[in-house]
C-alpha cells in the first residue's frame, strides 16, 4: 500500500510538470529541472518591466518589445524543442546546451538590471545562440557568428558553458577582446591587464598611449607582466610616457607630454621651472594657452587632462589658498601674491578654481587686477590672449559674481554679441552637461533685458536647427533652456515643472517636508570661530516663545515646536574648529539622525565660505530643501546636486550674511509650522522687505530661479524616461 502511494505521488508530479511544459516534446525526467530552470528566467525577465502582465515591454516602441518577446518567448521556447529533438545521443551534450542557454538568459537578466545591457541585446543573444549551436552541433567553429555579434552578446555568448570546447573558441575570445576595446575605449588599458599576453597587445598599448596616455602611465609604473609589456614597446610615445613613468617627478613632467614628443619643450625647460613653484605655473600657463590654440583648429593634445588638472592644482596651491587664507587682512597684504601676475596667468586662477575661490578674492583680486596689468584693458582682446579658453567659464563666473555686464563693456557691441552667440552655440558637443548648465546659472544672473533677448533668440535658433537635424541631444539641451528662460518672464505663463515633468520649481508642497510621522526634520551645521558663536546665540534667541521648545546637550541643541506642524530644528553647537570640536560635534549630531532614522528635509549652512566643503560631505540624501548661507554658495550648486537631485536651493552668489540668514530661516521654518506650502515667489517678497541690507538680499537665489539646478533635475528625469 505504501508503495502504491508513492507511485502515485511521483506519477502526479510528473504529470504537473509535463503540464508546465505541455508546448514542448516529451521530456525525460533527467532533464526537466534544466527546462525550468530556461521558464523560470523567461519569467524573471518578462517580470523586470514591472508590468505583471507576462510581457517583456521594456521600451516605449512596439516594434521593439514585440522583437523582444517574440526572441524570450517563442525562440527561446523553439530553442529548447530543437536540443530535444536532435539527433544528440548523448544526455550531457543536451544538458549542456540547455544550461547554456539558461546561463545566457540569467547573465543577460543580470547585465539588465545594472543597466550594463539594454534590452536589444536579447534579442542578438538569443539569435546568436541558435546559430552558434547549429554550428557546434556540426563540430565546426563559431567563430563566423561571434565576428558579427557586439561585445555584450558575444561575450555572453562565449563564456556560457555550451561551447567551450568549441574549435573556435580561442579565436572568438581574441575578436571580443577587440571588440570590447573598440566599443568601450575607455576599458582599453584595464582589459590589457587581464589579458597581457594577447597577440595584439603592442599595437592596442600604442593606440592607448594616444587616446588614454594617463592609463599608460599608471599601468607602465606598476611591476607586473602589463608594464614590463609597455616598457618594452617599440612606439617613440610609448617609450617616452615609460619613461615618465619611472621618474620620481614624472606626474610633473606629464602635462607638458605633447610638446615633449614633438620637441617644443625640453626637459631641461621643465627641471628648471620646477625649481620654482611660480616658475612652474607660468609654463604651465604657457603649455595651457599653446594647448587652446590647437584645440582652435582641431588638434586634440596628448595630456590635456593632465595638464588642466595640474593647472587647477598649482592655481590653488600657489596662490588661490594663499589670497583666501588672507580674507581678512588689507588688500595690499593680501593680494601681494598675484601683484606681478600676467592679466593671463590671473585669468587662469579664475576659471581653474571656481569653487575653491572666495568672491572676495575674486571680485576685489583677480578680477581687477587683470585689467590693471592690461595696456588696452579690453575683454575680448583677454579672450584672444588665451585663445578663448575655457571662455564659456569665465563668463559664467562673471555673471555669477555680477561682473558680466562690465566685462562686456570692455568690447564692442558686436563682438560682445558674437561672443554671447558662441556661448550660447555648440552646448551639445561635449561629453558633459557643464557648458549647458553655466548658460543656465548666466541667464538668471544677467539683469539687461537686450542680453536676455539675445540669449533667448540664440538658444531658440539652435533648438530649431536641432529639430531640423534630428539631434536628439541638442533637442533636450535646448528644449529645457527655452523653458527656462520663457518661464523667468511671468507673462509667458509657463509652468515648469509640468512642461520638464520635475517636481515643482516655484513652491514647496509642506507635505513633501514631512517624514513618514508627520515630522519636518531640519539640520544646521554651525562652526566655531567668532562669528559662529554670535550667530547660534541669535538663533537660539529668536526661538526662545511660546511656540518652541530647546533642548540641548553638549554637543547639540533640538528645537521643537510645541504648536501645529511637528518641526524640529537639530543644530551642533559652535565648539572650538582649531580643535575640531565643531566637527566632532557635526558627527555625533549625524550618528544620532541616522540611529533614530531621523533623515532631515532640509539642511542649512551657517558659516562662512570656507567651511562650505565641510558641510557638503555630510549632506544627507534626504535634502528637498537645501540653504547655503556662506558666500558665493551658489558656485557649489552641482555638489549639493549630486548628493541631492531633486532638492530645491537657495544660496548666495557674492556675500552670505547672518542678516539675511536668520530672517529668511525663521520666516520659512514658521511656513512649515503653520502648516503653509513654500510659495516662492510671494515669500520671496516677504523675506525681502524683513531683511535689513538689502543689496545682500539681491545676491540671493531663490530656488525658481536656481536655473542650473532646474536644468540638471529636467535632464536627469528626460534622461531616465528615453532609457529602456
Amino acid at each position: 500500500m505504501k508503495k502504491l502511494l508513492l507511485s502515485f505521488i511521483f506519477y502526479s508530479a510528473v504529470l504537473f510538470v509535463n503540464a508546465q511544459t505541455s508546448n514542448k516534446p516529451d521530456i525525460p525526467l533527467v532533464r526537466l529541472y534544466f527546462h525550468e530552470k530556461i521558464d523560470s528566467t523567461q519569467k524573471l525577465i518578462e517580470k523586470y518591466d514591472g508590468t505583471p502582465d507576462s510581457k517583456f515591454t521594456p521600451s516605449d516602441n512596439e516594434d521593439l518589445n514585440n522583437r523582444l518577446n517574440n526572441a524570450l518567448i517563442e525562440q527561446v521556447d523553439d530553442l529548447q524543442n530543437e536540443i530535444e529533438a536532435s539527433k544528440l545521443t548523448e544526455n550531457n551534450d543536451k544538458i549542456k546546451y540547455l544550461r547554456g542557454l539558461n546561463e545566457c538568459l540569467e547573465k543577460f537578466l543580470f547585465g539588465y538590471r545594472l543597466q550594463r545591457i539594454k534590452s536589444p541585446a536579447l534579442i542578438e543573444i538569443i539569435s546568436g545562440y541558435k546559430q552558434c549551436m547549429e554550428l557546434d552541433l556540426k563540430k565546426e567553429s563559431i567563430f563566423p557568428v561571434i565576428n558579427k555579434l557586439s561585445y555584450d552578446a558575444g561575450d555572453i555568448i562565449v563564456n556560457c558553458v555550451s561551447f567551450t570546447d568549441n574549435e573556435g573558441i580561442a579565436q572568438s575570445k581574441d575578436i571580443l577582446i577587440l571588440k570590447t576595446c573598440n566599443e568601450h575605449p575607455e576599458k582599453l588599458m584595464s582589459v590589457l591587464s587581464q589579458h597581457p599576453d594577447f597577440q595584439y597587445a603592442d599595437s592596442l598599448i600604442s593606440v592607448a598611449a594616444r587616446r588614454q596616455p594617463d592609463e599608460v602611465y599608471t599601468y607602465a609604473a606598476a611591476y607586473n607582466k602589463l608594464a614590463q609589456r609597455i616598457r618594452s614597446n617599440p612606439d617613440s610615445l610609448v617609450k617616452l610616457i615609460s619613461r615618465l613613468s619611472q621618474m620620481s617627478t614624472g606626474r610633473l613632467y606629464f602635462p607638458f607630454l605633447d610638446n615633449l614628443i614633438s620637441g617644443k619643450t625640453s626637459f631641461d625647460d621643465i627641471q628648471t621651472a620646477l625649481a620654482d613653484d611660480e616658475k612652474y605655473y607660468s609654463l604651465l600657463v604657457k603649455t595651457e594657452i599653446d594647448y587652446a590654440d590647437r584645440m582652435r583648429h582641431r588638434d586634440t593634445p596628448l595630456s590635456l587632462q593632465a595638464m588642466q588638472s595640474k593647472l587647477a592644482d598649482k592655481a590653488k596651491e600657489v596662490y588661490v589658498n594663499e589670497i583666501n587664507g588672507l580674507h581678512e587682512s588689507p588688500d595690499n597684504i593680501r593680494f601681494k601674491k598675484i601683484q606681478h601676475l600676467s592679466p593671463e596667468e590671473l585669468y587662469y586662477l579664475a576659471v581653474m578654481t571656481e569653487d575653491e575661490i572666495y568672491t572676495s578674492s575674486y571680485v576685489k583680486g583677480v578680477y581687477p587686477r587683470i585689467w590693471a596689468q592690461m595696456k588696452s584693458p579690453r575683454g575680448d582682446s583677454l579672450l584672444m590672449m588665451v585663445r578663448f579658453d575655457h571662455f564659456k567659464k569665465w563668463i559664467k563666473m562673471a555673471a555669477n559674481y555680477n561682473t558680466l555686464d562690465d566685462f562686456l563693456k570692455r568690447m564692442d557691441k558686436g563682438n560682445a554679441q558674437l561672443l554671447m552667440k558662441a556661448f550660447i552655440n555648440n552646448l551639445d558637443r561635449t561629453n558633459s552637461l557643464e557648458d549647458a548648465v553655466d548658460v543656465a546659472d548666466s541667464y538668471a544672473s544677467i539683469n539687461d533685458k537686450n542680453l536676455h533677448d539675445l540669449i533667448l533668440n540664440q538658444v531658440q535658433y539652435n533648438l530649431n536647427q536641432a529639430n531640423e537635424t534630428g539631434n536628439k541631444r541638442a533637442q533636450s539641451i535646448y528644449k529645457i533652456l527655452n523653458t527656462l528662460f520663457l518661464s523667468i518672464d511671468s507673462s509667458n505663463h509657463v509652468d515648469v515643472a509640468a512642461t520638464l515633468g520635475i517636481p515643482p520649481v516655484y513652491f514647496m508642497p509642506n507635505k513633501s517636508m514631512r517624514n513618514d510621522s508627520g515630522r519636518i526634520i531640519i539640520q544646521q551645521f554651525f562652526y566655531g570661530d567668532k562669528d559662529g558663536n554670535n550667530i547660534f546665540n541669535s538663533f537660539l534667541a529668536s526661538f526662545r516663545n511660546a511656540n518652541w521648545r530647546v533642548t540641548s546637550n553638549n554637543q547639540w541643541v533640538t528645537v521643537s515646536s510645541t504648536k501645529g506642524v511637528p518641526v524640529s530644528i537639530y543644530s551642533n553647537r559652535p565648539l572650538d574648529d582649531e580643535s575640531s570640536k565643531d566637527e566632532e560635534a557635526q558627527l555625533a549630531l549625524g550618528d544620532y539622525l541616522i540611529d533614530h532614522n531621523l533623515h532631515p528635509s532640509m539642511v542649512i549652512h551657517r558659516g562662512h565660505s570656507y567651511y562650505l566643503n565641510s558641510t557638503l560631505d555630510k549632506l544627507d540624501t534626504s535634502g528637498k530643501l537645501v540653504l547655503l548661507g556662506s558666500c558665493g554658495g551658489y558656485q557649489s550648486l552641482s555638489r549639493v546636486l549630486k548628493n541631492c537631485p531633486f532638492a530645491q536651493v537657495i544660496s548666495s552668489r557674492q556675500t552670505g550674511s547672518g542678516t539675511i540668514n536668520g530672517p529668511m530661516i525663521n520666516i520659512i521654518v514658521e511656513q512649515l509650522r503653520q502648516g503653509k506650502n513654500l510659495d516662492w515667489p510671494v515669500l520671496w517678497k516677504v523675506i525681502g522687505r524683513s531683511v535689513a541690507h538689502q543689496e545682500y538680499f539681491d545676491d540671493y537665489v531663490p530656488p525658481y530661479k536656481n536655473l542650473g539646478a532646474v536644468f540638471i533635475m529636467a535632464y536627469q528625469k528626460q534622461q531616465m524616461n528615453t532609457e529602456n
